[in-house]
């Protein structure tokens, strides 16, 4: 104090100004969707890293992408895209390649994981957790349905209970009608899109029907009784029933046995991520079984980890390695580009429109 105060005001406050810590730790911005990332694990990476990590959400791949090519690619350092998303976030230069020698611990991945036809050379993206699309209900309305898509797409099965189906990507939505036509959910090409786009208008036109809703919504509307049926990830519904029985006991959850989606959420460095050494660090870290783990535990999705599986709670253990019947039902969302995917959205756009 008494040497600082001796020297000029200037030069005294530039050593004030060195002497005092930084005023806040680096930060590593995460986009993620809701309730996907359990807080002790963020907590344990702020504090083996000094850092804070700033979350920020969405509720559908298409809001994600929409938010990055608005320029987002420059303002978040890690993003959570589903498998399918992760070459339309390539071919627009929107994602990064990560670094293998931090990014080195995929041999912590089942096989099944391993070099997806999404990613095939595992340069953009590591699997984070993955779940099934399907059909969400409330047993009071339904007792014992059959486990058919036509719960929602049949007005005999349900010609008055209101319904509700989910937002976001048109490839999904399409998907859903395709698995219910005899097409697959993985159907791509003109001739069974418009005969998918052709049911969904019919289904968009009912009385009954209340209007497109993301998966935890869909959930809560329900639970409220402004729906009886929905679309959900099987996912939300566990987490949901877990936290509140007492709201969420009389809902159930099902497959349907046409075929649906097997969605593997990844994550991704932004292209131009404002700290993409973090971000990989990051993204090794979430590999780590323990963690890997504690991420499955808490948002009650299904882990592509291995060697976390002994750490992952005994009513998640078996489902997650991916059954062979598992795989009959559920297929990844195909590729779709150019002019393919140009004549999806056209279709879709051409539905939502009338």
């Amino acid at each position: 104090m008494r040497l600082i105060s001796s020297l000029p005001p200037l030069m005294g406050a530039c050593l004030l100004t060195l002497a005092l810590p930084a005023s806040a730790a680096e930060k590593l911005y995460l986009f993620n969707w809701t309730e996907y990332m359990d807080p002790e694990v963020v907590t344990a990476f702020e504090q083996e890293y000094d850092v804070e990590v700033v979350q920020s959400y969405f509720t559908s791949n298409a809001e994600m992408f929409s938010k990055l090519a608005a320029g987002g690619d420059a303002q978040f350092d890690v993003i959570v895209p589903t498998d399918y998303f992760v070459p339309r976030l390539i071919n627009a230069g929107l994602i990064q390649a990560l670094d293998p020698a931090i990014v080195d611990n995929r041999d912590n991945l089942m096989g099944a994981f391993r070099r997806p036809d999404y990613d095939p050379e595992e340069r953009y993206s590591v699997p984070y957790l993955w779940g099934a699309t399907g059909i969400v209900y409330d047993t009071t309305t339904f007792e014992d349905p059959e486990p058919s898509w036509g719960l929602l797409f049949d007005a005999d099965i349900n010609p008055d209970y209101p319904f509700a189906l989910l937002g976001g990507d048109p490839q999904v939505s399409l998907g859903m009608a395709c698995a219910y036509q005899g097409n697959g959910f993985d159907c791509v090409g003109q001739e069974p899109w418009v005969e998918a786009a052709r049911l969904m208008s019919k289904v968009l036109d009912r009385d009954n029907f209340t209007g497109f809703v993301d998966s935890t919504a869909a959930i809560d509307q329900i639970a409220r009784g402004v729906t009886e049926v929905a679309v959900t990830y099987s996912g939300d519904l566990e987490y949901r029933k877990a936290d509140s029985p007492e709201t969420y006991g009389d809902l159930a959850f099902f497959i349907p046995q046409e075929g649906s989606q097997l969605g593997v959420d990844t994550f991704a460095i932004p292209a131009r991520a404002p700290h993409p050494e973090l971000a990989n660090k990051f993204i090794e870290f979430m590999l780590r079984p323990e963690n890997a783990a504690k991420s499955a535990n808490y948002a009650f999705y299904r882990t592509p980890n291995e060697a976390a599986l002994e750490q992952v709670v005994p009513e998640l253990r078996e489902s997650s390695r991916l059954s062979p019947e598992a795989r009959d039902t559920l297929v990844t969302t195909p590729l779709i580009e150019g002019d393919q995917l140009q004549l999806l959205q056209q279709l879709w756009n051409e539905v939502r429109s009338r």
